[in-house]
């Protein structure tokens, strides 16, 4: 008999199967980020939120660079981009974009919990004092930090909630999804170990892919160098209106034919 034992492509027992990304978010995994976080115009953040979202209070964008360090000593970079907002009476955050260096992460992530990762080159690097990050996409740059650490403050524990859309396109009709999507409210607790103050300068590149540029850095709020890990437990809440969230699918699906020939 052939079976999964002698053709790995045949089905799996019941009690070899693994979500290995569940797996994988669920554990506490520690990771170096240097972190910003910087207020920006309240109508653009606004304009960027589907509904249901509505903006926050804060007009802050927060986006890292971050350093992960798997068991067995698997290392990839990952970044994240989103802006404050709130879902009802719970506040978080929106991502609108989730760089990674390795398929893993991106596919796991987007599959699993509807994440809007993209595959990217994310570096962040430390000489003394002195620290700096990088992103870049696609022969883009998008994003370069630097700065040099001033003092440290005491590690914290702390809660947080993003806010995801499971969607699916439709393979039959352009630009439209098969249903409507599903709501997803990824709930994460922050572990730091250590936390160092940094004094720095931002700059948002633009490109044709992603759009960072268009949210400006109007003031920074905080900068940091941190050791941390994140526990997520992820949950879905509800669906939201296809009609609501296919106006903002192209935030998470890049429109190739803008590097070349124009329609």
């Amino acid at each position: 008999m052939v079976d999964f034992s002698t053709v790995r492509y045949a089905a799996k027992p019941e009690n070899l199967r693994r979500n290995r990304e569940l797996e994988a978010t669920g554990a506490q995994t520690w990771a170096q980020c240097f972190e910003v976080i910087y207020e920006t115009d309240p109508d653009i953040i606004a304009a960027v939120l589907p509904k249901p979202l509505t903006p926050h209070a804060k007009p802050y964008v927060r986006f890292n660079i971050t350093q992960v360090e798997m068991a067995g000593g698997l290392r990839f970079g990952a970044g994240w981009f989103g802006v404050h907002a709130m879902h009802g009476s719970q506040e978080g955050e929106y991502p609108l974009f989730m760089p990674m260096t390795t398929e893993q992460a991106t596919v796991g992530g987007r599959e699993v919990f509807g994440e809007p990762k993209k595959i990217a080159r994310v570096e962040i690097n430390r000489d003394g004092d002195k620290v700096s990050g990088y992103i870049g996409r696609m022969g883009h740059d998008l994003v370069e930090v630097t700065g040099t650490i001033t003092g440290s403050r005491d590690p914290i524990e702390r809660d947080s909630c993003d806010f995801y859309f499971k969607v699916s396109p439709s393979c039959e009709v352009k630009n439209t999804l098969d249903s409507d999507p599903l709501i997803v409210h990824s709930y994460k607790h922050h572990i730091e170990r250590k936390v160092e103050l940094v004094d720095g300068t931002v700059t948002l590149k633009d490109s044709p892919l992603d759009f960072l540029a268009d949210v400006p850095v109007r003031r920074i709020i905080d900068m940091t160098w941190s050791e941390r890990a994140t526990v997520i437990n992820a949950k879905i809440v509800g669906t939201a209106s296809r009609a609501d969230i296919e106006p903002f699918l192209h935030q998470r699906y890049d429109d190739m034919s803008v590097l070349g020939k124009k329609d």
